[in-house]
């Protein structure tokens, strides 16, 4: 690799989680021979000043990454560092993925003031998250617990429990153990009864189309396996979602060149679901996570989504 003038600007949130990620791409290109001065921009995103309403409740997409996103076709940053279940299923023209870091446990994880798993917690015990695809598989498993808004980094709502805010909160496994908080664990939610938000645990490094000069600093973090499990869980998102948040749960697991996608879309009483699941080669991922999204829509999940988009637009 010749040596790159300058200096290369990564482009983060500023959450601490999102800071831990930055900082993972960026020791990972400073080891490399002859690398380059690397620095971080924290750029603040829609998602991050919007606290006092449900993001679920909010017109369009891309909360946490879209003016990084334009920051980096600016110039103003060189390359992003996201949470890769943060971006939007559609890229914007002029932005490529460069490279798909390793996935993280995708699981979902309780986080309880008395380290009760989700069954032991009593009924009426208040459970905080603001994920619509949490909330709809907490009412299918139980829906005599009661649901409440929660936002915030994941110090600040993990705080939220130790002060009784909360009987308990539901986090992504991987964002705890990054932040070297496992220890607030309470259970990990099995996955045949909880399959996580698409991509959960993977992070996506950006850059612009055609800048070879940084691609080549992190295509060495490319993990193709992850790269492709992510790619067929976002085929199916983006063919399910229609254009707005969908309570939709994903995971594909590749062995031996297989790829196995799992997914479910379930209503926000928990009362409607549709589970489904395919197998075929991982060189044809995308397809695979189409397909499986049009025989879900066929269905049944098609009429869960539409009662979802209406209760949405009468501001339920």
């Amino acid at each position: 690799m010749a040596q790159s003038e300058g200096v290369l600007r990564v482009g983060t949130r500023g959450s601490d989680l999102a800071r831990w990620q930055a900082a993972f791409v960026m020791d990972a290109i400073r080891v490399l021979p002859d690398s380059p001065v690397v620095e971080e921009v924290i750029v603040k995103t829609e998602g991050d000043l919007i606290t006092d309403v449900p993001l679920s409740q909010v017109e369009g997409k891309a909360f946490f990454t879209k003016e990084i996103e334009e920051a980096l076709l600016s110039g103003e940053v060189d390359l992003a560092v996201h949470s890769l279940k943060d971006l939007a299923t559609e890229m914007p023209a002029g932005l490529i993925t460069g490279a798909v870091i390793e996935r993280e446990d995708p699981r979902d994880v309780l986080i309880s003031a008395d380290g009760s798993d989700l069954d032991q917690l009593p009924s009426g015990s208040s459970i905080g998250t603001s994920s619509l695809r949490r909330r709809a598989l907490i009412a299918r498993w139980r829906s005599d617990l009661e649901l409440k808004e929660l936002r915030g980094n994941v110090p600040t709502r993990i705080s939220k429990v130790e002060e009784g805010e909360y009987d308990a909160i539901i986090l992504a496994a991987a964002g705890v153990k990054r932040l070297g908080m496992e220890d607030h664990i309470s259970a990990y939610l099995p996955l045949e009864k909880f399959l996580p938000a698409v991509s959960q645990g993977a992070m996506a490094v950006q850059i612009r189309s055609g800048d070879e000069a940084t691609l080549n600093w992190i295509t060495h973090l490319d993990h193709p396996d992850t790269r492709n499990a992510t790619t067929a869980e976002r085929a199916l998102l983006k063919q399910l979602e229609g254009g707005c948040q969908v309570p939709v749960g994903a995971l594909a697991i590749i062995e031996e060149d297989v790829l196995n996608l799992s997914a479910t879309v379930c209503s926000l009483d928990g009362q409607n679901t549709v589970d489904w699941g395919c197998t075929g080669p991982v060189q044809h991922a995308q397809q695979l996570g189409t397909e499986l999204a049009e025989e879900m829509l066929q269905d049944g999940a098609d009429e869960i989504l539409e009662e979802i988009r209406k209760s949405a637009e009468d501001g339920q």
